[in-house]
């Protein structure tokens, strides 16, 4: 590729909900754009962004794409990202690196929770908007209600630039309102233009190119008090004024344009590219976030005469190639062995290679300039870091996560794997940092965590593929507790063992109690020298050992404090191993007396859900035994619903709260305390837990 100067480059992110299209427009822009001789089909994987093995398995996006073309003296950066919730990390970080959000809505199924959600993070981080309405040709579309639901959802700001004119619900043509022409679309994207001056956009409501050009032209309009003025004495704005009010009120936020496309001709992806060219550039598309060397805040303009910066927005882990990182350059230029500083662990990196991809094809280039994203491979920094000259040192904003809130214990299907678990893993986290993976101390078990049901299945089979480790995704076990209730008269415990030479000998008498002290607390509180101090180390030993499994399931016991207030001692066949066999004889029948009960885990949740969903989850959540403390409004329609439950009784969750919420909600879940378990679950939880202690 040609080196260009970061006015000609844009760098587009296709985003919106799940099936809108979002991967046909990249295709589609890719053949007008002539960078491919044919457009591939998801449904046949054999598309440019859709490339990875699980991709094309299952039909739908899970990874960040980048496809980088020139067009007419401009190199374009299409960041094409997932459409499903469980892929949101690589959605997150699209819209980061990106400057102007293509959000696609289908003209079949109208704007869903996935567009508002796109709209919402573009709105967010300050992008530029565009919507394209795709599936135009299809027989049930239907553009103006969708239109009409875009502005209701969106606001007065949606203004349509580019609509469809549909005749007896057939499209026939598309029509340019800033120019007032119609384009009729041959089989391979050729178009005829002409007049729409009056021309019928929808002859079942009688929408006219008139009628929709009085919003285009409120919005050129606002742009201006020349343009203000100019409107308001009734005199027609030139196509040059159109054109240039148009993307000075999406520069400023006045205006989010619509356009209309089909993926099968594809029919305006030509003035669509056309657009794309007088987008915001990544030098006026607005500062960013920073952190100097002095821990103060700042905020940097993407200049290409400053000091080289940039940032790592995404790692792929690799088996064959390596690590491969996505990096948006700021400011300066980045070259191949250009020494730099890991402003976030402070180490010395020197670049290597740098390509520019199209999908999964890779192509050397010899630097980069502020602006524009490349990949290098083989570097050690990791997602989020930034990398800059040592001259400037500094820090960027990084990019957001959604909380990992769907759990499941991780094992290998065959024995002699479990080494290769923790390492595929650790891989895969470079990668996705939507994910989390660990050890839960309390269980024992190794534990994966992501957005949800598809995400972990993606990263199974990717274990499988990348690194041909099988992996079981179980349900978590529980972290119960056992402890008792009341206190004890004291207990004895006394081990005799008479086998030829020296015996075993020791007796002890010890009182247990409750306590708040979550760990063992033992005391001694003997007169004389019924036993001999130096054993009381033993005895302390034999009861810690014994607290790790209770009488009820063999869960731990904690709350418990033991107070050694009698025993005996034989002078030759007392030891320390007979006093520690006697502590924990007196252990165990003190435990039946004391009234011992089963403890489970509580967790404090809290979660946003719309307004009108309130009703369904303070429902469910007493289903659940949750316990709802408060609520309180969040703005924007929102709710936030703080309540404590059971950790056994939310595994689903995640997955509830989603179909419920249609993806709108969110929650943090996490442990706050033990309670008693209801009695009526006792049997059932007593057998599961000595199930799951027989299978290990």
């Amino acid at each position: 590729m040609k080196n260009l100067d970061t006015s000609k480059i844009k760098n587009i992110v296709i985003t919106g909900h799940s099936g809108c299209g979002k991967t046909a427009l990249a295709e589609a822009l890719l053949y007008r754009a002539g960078v491919i001789d044919r457009m591939g089909k998801a449904a046949d994987g054999n598309t440019v962004c859709d490339f990875d093995p699980e991709e094309i398995k299952r039909k739908y996006s899970i990874n960040l794409s980048l496809a980088s073309f020139e067009y007419s003296d401009f190199k374009i950066n299409l960041l094409d990202v997932p459409g499903l919730i469980d892929f949101a990390a690589a959605t997150n970080e699209g819209l980061y690196a990106g400057d102007t959000v293509i959000i696609c809505v289908s003209a079949k199924s109208g704007v869903h929770v996935g567009t508002i959600k796109a709209f919402q993070a573009a709105k967010k981080l300050g992008k530029h908007i565009l919507f394209v309405v795709t599936k135009i040709d299809d027989p049930n579309q239907d553009f103006y209600s969708v239109l009409n639901s875009l502005k209701e959802n969106f606001g007065a700001s949606v203004c349509p630039v580019i609509v469809p004119e549909i005749a007896n619900n057939q499209f026939k043509s598309l029509v340019h309102l800033g120019r007032m022409k119609s384009y009729t679309y041959d089989k391979k994207g050729v178009s005829v233009a002409a007049d729409a001056q009056g021309i019928v956009l929808n002859d079942k409501e009688g929408v006219t190119a008139d009628s929709l050009m009085d919003g285009l032209s409120e919005a050129v309009a606002e742009t201006s008090d020349e343009m203000m003025e100019k409107f308001f004495e009734g005199e027609p704005f030139t196509q040059e004024e159109i054109s240039h009010g148009i993307h000075e009120a999406m520069r400023t936020g006045r205006a989010m344009p619509v356009f209309t496309v089909s993926c099968t001709n594809p029919a305006g992806c030509d003035l669509l590219l056309e657009f794309l060219k007088y987008m915001p550039d990544p030098s006026t598309a607005g500062a960013l976030k920073a952190t100097g060397k002095d821990g103060k805040e700042t905020e940097i303009t993407v200049d290409a005469s400053a000091p080289t910066s940039a940032f790592v927005f995404r790692t792929v882990a690799d088996p064959f190639v390596g690590k491969m990182s996505f990096i948006k350059v700021i400011t300066g230029t980045l070259t191949p062995d250009k020494d730099l500083v890991n402003a976030t662990s402070g180490a010395s990196e020197r670049v290597g290679k740098l390509y520019t991809m199209l999908g999964k094809k890779q192509t050397e280039v010899s630097s980069a300039i502020a602006g524009d994203i490349v990949i290098a491979t083989k570097i050690s920094a990791n997602t989020g870091d930034t990398l800059c000259d040592p001259a400037r040192v500094l820090s960027y904003e990084q990019v957001k996560y959604p909380n990992p809130t769907y759990r499941m214990a991780v094992k290998a299907s065959k024995q002699g794997d479990e080494a290769k678990i923790s390492g595929g893993l650790q891989r895969l986290l470079e990668e996705d940092k939507a994910l989390s993976f660990g050890l839960d101390s309390t269980t024992k078990e190794q534990i994966l965590a992501g957005l949800g049901d598809q995400h972990l299945d993606v990263v199974k089979a990717k274990m499988k593929s990348k690194f041909g480790v099988d992996i079981v995704l179980e349900e978590p076990k529980i972290a119960y507790r056992e402890t008792i209730r009341k206190k004890t008269d004291k207990v004895q415990g006394r081990h005799k063992k008479q086998s030829g030479g020296h015996g075993q000998f020791g007796d002890v008498w010890i009182e247990f109690e409750p306590t708040d002290s979550e760990s063992l607390v033992f005391e001694e509180k003997i007169f004389g020298g019924s036993v001999p101090k130096n054993f009381f180390p033993a005895i302390e030993k034999g009861l810690q050992d014994s607290v790790k499994k209770g009488v009820l399931a063999g869960c731990p016991v904690v709350g418990i404090k033991a107070t050694l207030l009698d025993g005996s001692y034989h002078p030759v066949d007392s030891s320390e191993m007979a006093f520690k066999i006697a502590a924990s004889l007196a252990f165990k029948e003190g435990m039946k007396q004391a009234d011992p009960i089963m403890l489970e885990p509580i967790g404090s949740l809290s979660v946003t859900i719309p307004d009108d969903k309130t009703g369904d989850i303070m429902g469910d959540l007493n289903k659940r035994r949750g316990k709802v403390l408060g609520m309180e409004p969040a703005g924007d329609g929102m709710t936030v619903i703080q309540a404590e439950a059971p950790i056994r009784e939310m595994h689903d969750f995640t997955m509830y709260l989603r179909q419920v919420a249609k993806g709108m909600g969110e929650f943090t879940f996490e442990f706050l305390r033990y309670e008693p378990l209801p009695s009526n679950l006792l049997d059932e939880v007593i057998a599961s837990v000595k199930s799951d202690d027989e299978e290990e």
